[in-house]
C-alpha cells in the first residue's frame, strides 16, 4: 500500500510537471507569434522600413520603398467625410456638442413640440396627452433649482437680442460665459436678470470686435440705457474684464452694407480714420459718430449719392454729429497731407 502511494504520487508530481512544461512551450510559442506578428505588420519586409497606413485607399505602405504590403483593408471609420471640425460635429451621430448657451450645456433630452410619430403619423388622443405629461415632467426636471431657472430665462434672453442684433455665435457663446461667471461670483443680488445678460451681451460684442452701440443694444433689451451702463461698469469691474475701446473702423464694414456703398467708399472711410488717429482728434469722441462721419466724407469723396439723414438714420446718431465730425475728418486729412 505504501508503494502503490508512492508510485501515484510520483505519477502525479510527473504529470503536474509536464503540464507545467508543456504550458511554459506553449505561452513561449504564443509569445513568439505575437512578436513576429507585431514585426510583420510595423516593418517591411522588402528593406525593413517602417509601415503606413493608408485609410482612403484601404492599404499598407512602406514609406521607404513604397511597397504595398497589404490592401483591400475593411475601413473601420464613417462613411462620411468632413473637411473642419464644424462639419464634423454636423455630421457626426454622437449627439450634439456640448455648449455654453444652454443651460444644461445641450445635455438633457429634448421632447419634439409635434403629436407624431417617426413615420410622421398622429398620435392618438391617449398618446398625446401621455407625451404632454413628459413634457411638463422633462421641464420640471431641466429646471429643478433657482440657479438652473435663472440661467435659463438669461440665456434665452442673449439669444434673443443676438439674433435681433445680428451677432455671431462666438458672441452668444462668449456672453454666456460671462453670466455664468456673474451668477458663480453672486454678482446678481439687487439687479434684474435682464440687465446683467444685455451687459454681459454688449460686452462679448466688443471683446469679439463686433461691437454694437449702446443705443442699438437698448433699443432691443428690456432694460433702459441708465441701468444699462451701470450694471455694465459693474460685471466688468467685478469679473476684471479686459474690454478695449471701441474701435471707430470696426462699425465702418456694416454702416457701408446697409447703404450699399462701394468698397471704394470703406477703404476711403478707414484711411480717414486713421489719418484722424494719427493727427490725435479721435480722443473723447464717439466712436459710432466718428466712423459714420467718416463713411459720409468718403462717400462725397467718391462721388456717390448719400444723404446726412440716411447716415444718421443707419447709425442712430443726429445730422449735427455727423456735420461736425465730417468736417473735422477731411481738416486732419488735409493737414496730414500738406
Amino acid at each position: 500500500m505504501t508503494e502503490t502511494q508512492v508510485h501515484g504520487y510520483d505519477g502525479e508530481t510527473t504529470q503536474r510537471e509536464t503540464e507545467k512544461s508543456t504550458g511554459q512551450t506553449v505561452e513561449s510559442t504564443d509569445e513568439t507569434t505575437s512578436t513576429s506578428e507585431e514585426t510583420r505588420v510595423t516593418t517591411c519586409p522588402e528593406c525593413g522600413g517602417r509601415l503606413a497606413t493608408d485609410t482612403e485607399h484601404g492599404e499598407t505602405v512602406c514609406t521607404d520603398c513604397g511597397l504595398v504590403v497589404d490592401e483591400d483593408e475593411i475601413d473601420r471609420g464613417p462613411e462620411w467625410r468632413a473637411f473642419d471640425s464644424a462639419e464634423r460635429d454636423n455630421k457626426s451621430r454622437v449627439g450634439a456638442p456640448t455648449t455654453t448657451m444652454m443651460h444644461d450645456k445641450g445635455l438633457s433630452t429634448n421632447i419634439g413640440w409635434q403629436d407624431k410619430d417617426a413615420y410622421g403619423k398622429s398620435l392618438s388622443s391617449r398618446q398625446r396627452e401621455k407625451m404632454q405629461r413628459l413634457r411638463t415632467w422633462n421641464e420640471r426636471f431641466r429646471t429643478r433649482d433657482s440657479k438652473e431657472r435663472n440661467l435659463k430665462q438669461a440665456l434665452g434672453e442673449i439669444d434673443r437680442m443676438a439674433s435681433a442684433l445680428g451677432l455671431p455665435e462666438n458672441v452668444r457663446e462668449t456672453a454666456s460665459v460671462i453670466y455664468r461667471r456673474a451668477l458663480d461670483e453672486d454678482l446678481l443680488p439687487g439687479r434684474s436678470i435682464e440687465g446683467v445678460s444685455t451687459a454681459s451681451l454688449y460686452a462679448a460684442a466688443r471683446q469679439a470686435g463686433t461691437p454694437r452701440s449702446l443705443d442699438e443694444i437698448a433699443a432691443v433689451s428690456r432694460v433702459d440705457k441708465m441701468e444699462l451702463t451701470r450694471t455694465y461698469r459693474y460685471v466688468i469691474r467685478e469679473l476684471k474684464l479686459e474690454v478695449k475701446p471701441a474701435d471707430p473702423e470696426s462699425y465702418v464694414p456694416r454702416f457701408v452694407s446697409r447703404l450699399d456703398l462701394s468698397d471704394e467708399t470703406e477703404r476711403l472711410a478707414r484711411d480717414l480714420l486713421d489719418t484722424a488717429k494719427e493727427t490725435g482728434i479721435t480722443s473723447g469722441k464717439s466712436p459710432v459718430g466718428l466712423a459714420a462721419s467718416a463713411v459720409y466724407a468718403a462717400a462725397l469723396l467718391s462721388n456717390e449719392k448719400v444723404t446726412q439723414s440716411q447716415v444718421g438714420e443707419v447709425a442712430d446718431i443726429s445730422e449735427v454729429t455727423i456735420r461736425n465730425r465730417y468736417k473735422e475728418l477731411l481738416e486732419a486729412s488735409e493737414q496730414l497731407a500738406m
